[in-house]
């Protein structure tokens, strides 16, 4: 089926957002952002129609946009390493947009944001571990003046880094403590409920057999109680078929046929 003329408008302006999220973009840049919600709002159009595409195609533009607006929300994140855990859940197209691609684009640009953010990791990693060595050569040295102004600032503000780190580290510490009591007051609880269930469902099951016992006893009985009726039954309408019939025999001998 040949595509509508908002399908093609939206495999334009798809292509067109592809190769803006390729591109390094300042920070304050917002066509992009715009161009998808744009491509947001042409979607939901295009699922209204009647002569909609098919449903495989309508996911992969699905697909498309879902990755162009996770980008960008990942983008927005304070830190690299926030940023590069956001990239590892985006899911980008399986299939080229134009003819032109070999490979979809949204896959390119996904490999080259999680290299960008890889970088910036190593940066910042770097930084840190340069920050932290210089300031262990200071504690070991016992030598502050050693440093330049800007390096005691830094060892100054990694100093009250890892205090707050340390703080973070014994406050969770003390919450996993209690979640730990918690959980084990709730286990020791619902094993008491089990236990109880347990022994409410052995009594519930010994009183059943003990009904199932009394019921085919009582079974037993009535089947005998019913051979029983019956064998009498039998016994008395021989008796009255035997009565009637010496009684017919004796009424034709009593009385002879008239002549």
């Amino acid at each position: 089926m040949a595509a509508t003329r908002l399908e093609l408008n939206l495999m334009r302006l798809l292509s067109r957002c592809e190769a803006l999220a390729a591109e390094r973009r300042d920070p304050e840049e917002w066509r992009l952002e715009k161009y998808v919600a744009a491509l947001e709002d042409m979607l939901r159009e295009l699922k209204k129609q009647s002569s909609k595409p098919a449903p495989e195609l309508l996911n992969e533009y699905s697909r498309k946009v879902d990755f162009l607006k996770g980008l960008l929300e990942a983008e927005k994140l304070p830190s690299s390493t926030e940023k590069a855990l956001a990239n590892q859940f985006l899911a980008p197209g399986r299939t080229p947009t134009t003819a032109k691609e070999r490979t979809p684009a949204t896959k390119t640009v996904h490999l080259q944001t999680k290299a960008r953010c890889t970088g910036q990791m190593r940066s910042e990693l770097l930084g840190t571990v340069r920050s932290v060595l210089l300031l262990l050569l200071c504690w070991f040295t016992r030598c502050p003046a050693c440093l330049p102004s800007d390096e005691k600032q830094s060892a100054v503000e990694l100093d009250a880094v890892l205090q707050h780190h340390q703080d973070m580290q014994e406050k969770l510490a003390e919450e996993m403590l209690s979640l730990a009591r918690s959980l084990k007051n709730n286990t020791l609880a619902a094993q008491n409920v089990i236990k109880q269930d347990n022994q409410t469902l052995s009594h519930s099951l010994r009183m059943a057999d003990q009904n199932f016992e009394k019921l085919k006893d009582e079974s037993d009985r009535l089947e005998q109680h019913a051979k029983k009726s019956v064998n009498w039954l039998l016994w008395i309408m021989l008796i009255v078929v035997c009565f009637i019939f010496i009684s017919m025999i004796l009424f034709i001998r009593i009385f002879p046929k008239l002549k």
